[in-house]
C-alpha cells in the first residue's frame, strides 16, 4: 500500500493542490481534531469545497486528530509528550474504528493524510502512519 502525508503549513490553497494533483493523490482524508485554520481556505468548508474543484475527495476522520494536549505538546517540542498522549488517543474506540476507515480508504484510491506541520516529524501524522498502516510506502508531501 502507498499513502501521502501533507503539512499545509505555510503554503497557498493553490501550491497545496499542486502538490497534491501532481502526486495523483484522489482523495485527502483530514485527520485534524477540529478542521479549523487562521490560514485562508485551509478551515473545512473552503478546503472541501477547493479539493473538489480539483477532483479530489475529502474525508474528516476527527477521532484520528491529536486531543488538545498533544497539540500543546507537539508546539512547544515536546516529542516525547506528544507520542504518549496520542498514543492513548489511539487506543480509545473511536480512533480504533477510524483507523480501520483510513486503511480501507486508503486501499481504495491514492490517498494524502493532512494536518498543518509541514515536517512530519513533528506531526502526529507520522505517529498515526505508524500505528495503522506500519508496511505503507510513505511519501511525505511539501507544497
Amino acid at each position: 500500500m502507498r499513502i501521502w502525508s501533507i503539512g499545509y503549513e505555510a503554503a497557498t490553497t493553490a501550491e497545496f493542490l499542486i502538490a497534491l494533483q501532481s502526486a495523483g493523490v484522489r482523495r485527502l482524508i483530514d485527520v485534524r481534531a477540529l478542521p479549523l485554520s487562521r490560514r485562508p481556505g485551509f478551515s473545512k468548508s473552503p478546503l472541501r469545497a477547493a479539493l473538489a474543484e480539483a477532483g479530489i475527495d475529502y474525508v474528516h476522520l476527527k477521532a484520528l486528530g491529536t486531543p488538545s494536549e498533544g497539540r500543546a505538546a507537539a508546539r512547544a517540542g515536546r516529542q516525547e509528550d506528544l507520542e504518549r498522549i496520542y498514543a492513548g488517543q489511539l487506543q480509545l474506540p473511536e480512533a480504533l474504528f477510524q483507523m480501520g476507515q483510513l486503511r480501507e480508504l486508503a486501499m481504495e484510491q491514492p490517498s494524502a493524510l493532512l494536518c498543518y506541520e509541514r515536517q512530519p516529524e513533528g506531526c502526529h501524522r507520522s505517529l498515526l502512519l505508524e500505528a495503522a498502516l506500519p508496511d505503507a510506502e510513505v511519501t511525505h508531501l511539501f507544497p
